[in-house]
């Protein structure tokens, strides 16, 4: 008799143990984050900028460093009688190596963090070349196609994906770019690049600018 009214009394005692356990192991229990990019990644390059929110980012070192730039020839050609675009060149690659390795952030235009745009804005802006800011989709279309001996020279943009991103060219054989995973970066025209490519536009200098 003494055993059937203890048997119920183990069997709550026991039943309370396995509750006070997983509430412990719940409560102490590391937080696990999904391995690789930021879940609140976005295209960089917002269609309107006004609906860009920032969230504040911790402040750590970034694990890479920007890929070596090619050499680019900034001497002027022979004959050449545009004074304007030989002072423009080396220009815009003092502007690139400033922003060499900084990092990337959606809707931003420096001076420490940019997006694939706002880069491409940032460096023409240092240039004294001004425009509106846009997106790569925008700017695409606002800028003349460059002509198929200018695609691949200094200074061009370059789209892809879409018209979801854009670069500038360095030369033939790679492009400098706000990547959303390594921040601003000199890329090679591999098979992933070549393959999105979208198509290459000249951004006007002054003295093709008409009134």
């Amino acid at each position: 008799m003494e055993l059937r009214n203890l048997f119920p009394r183990v069997v709550l005692a026991g039943l309370a143990l396995v509750v006070l356990t997983n509430s412990a192991f719940a409560q102490t229990r590391p937080q696990v984050t999904a391995p690789g990019g930021d879940v609140n990644e976005v295209s960089c390059s917002p269609d309107d900028l006004a609906l860009v929110a920032t969230t504040p980012v911790a402040e750590t070192k970034p694990a890479w460093e920007a890929k070596p730039k090619p050499t680019i020839d900034l001497a002027p050609s022979i004959g050449s009688s545009s004074s304007g675009f030989i002072k423009f060149e080396p220009l815009l690659m003092a502007a690139i190596d400033e922003r060499l390795g900084s990092r990337y952030r959606w809707g931003a235009t420096g001076p420490t963090r940019f997006d694939c745009s706002g880069f491409v804005w940032s460096i023409f802006q240092a240039t004294g070349i001004n425009f509106e800011r846009a997106s790569a989709r925008n700017l695409f279309i606002r800028f003349q196609p460059a002509p198929a001996e200018e695609q691949f020279k200094f200074g061009t943009l370059v789209f892809f994906s879409g018209l979801t991103h854009v670069g500038v060219v360095a030369d033939e054989h790679g492009f400098y770019h706000a990547s959303r995973r390594q921040g601003v970066i000199y890329s090679e025209f591999n098979e992933y690049w070549l393959k999105r490519i979208d198509g290459f536009r000249r951004v006007p200098l002054p003295m093709q600018i008409t009134d």
